[in-house]
């Protein structure tokens, strides 16, 4: 997926709310310009909010927006984080139709944002005649807490989901139903070599989890490479304990 118009590159001065970072950018004069993005992720991003890291924003689309940037990606290290919670349906959207997702290919329809179970919306739904239905839910990552440049864990989630264990009861009873039911957890940066859930932060998740893969749920996961110009799910990572 590459990003629509150039990103404005910048420095993280801080997040001081939740959706609400403070980002130094160079003004239309070239003489620095203090704005304030809008942080389209609602996690605690622990090791994403260093004052003075290397951002990138995006212009708004629609001058009637209140805020008039979004922040998209963050340098950690050597590598680039996304953290644009919105983008992981684009991308994969945009990797199921190149057939880049090994474990979802062969299906010939795809409907996005389908109502199931009790309140809830499916994020994909694939069908194909004389297949299960398959329902995908996904999830976005961002989280690494080992402080290794190269390798290491990704981790979900990195903070407490009420909304994410939710999710899982109802792929549980999709799956317990004869239908398909895939967890996909969509890593938005390319410095890490496996996955596993964040258990000591959010153990009623973990035990959610746990439940859904005996009830017959999937679980998969992908990294993306991550740049300024550009986010591109690339390859599958391994889910450790």
């Amino acid at each position: 997926m590459k990003f629509p118009d150039p990103l404005i590159p910048g420095m993280l001065i801080k997040r001081y709310k939740r959706f609400l970072p403070k980002i130094e950018i160079s003004g239309a004069d070239g003489a620095p310009d203090v704005i304030t993005a809008h942080c389209a992720n609602p996690g605690t991003m622990p090791d994403l909010t260093a004052p003075g890291s290397k951002v990138w924003v995006s212009p708004a689309y629609n001058p009637k927006q209140k805020l008039q940037y979004t922040w998209e990606v963050i340098r950690v290290g050597r590598h680039h984080v996304g953290i644009n919670t919105y983008l992981p349906n684009r991308l994969v959207d945009e990797a199921l139709a190149a057939g880049r997702i090994a474990e979802l290919t062969g299906y010939a329809n795809r409907r996005r944002e389908m109502k199931y179970g009790a309140n809830s919306r499916i994020d994909f739904l694939l069908e194909d005649p004389g297949r299960p239905t398959c329902y995908v839910e996904i999830k976005n990552v961002h989280l690494k807490r080992d402080p290794s440049d190269t390798g290491g864990s990704a981790e979900f989630p990195d903070s407490v989901t009420a909304r994410g264990a939710k999710h899982l009861r109802e792929l549980a009873n999709v799956a317990e139903s004869g239908a398909r039911a895939v967890m996909l957890y969509i890593v938005q940066r390319a410095d890490c070599d496996h996955f596993h859930l964040a258990d000591d932060i959010n153990p009623a998740y973990d035990e959610a989890f746990a439940d859904a893969r005996r009830r017959g749920v999937e679980a998969i996961c992908y990294a993306c490479d991550v740049s300024p110009e550009r986010i591109d799910i690339t390859h599958p990572l391994p889910i450790r304990p």
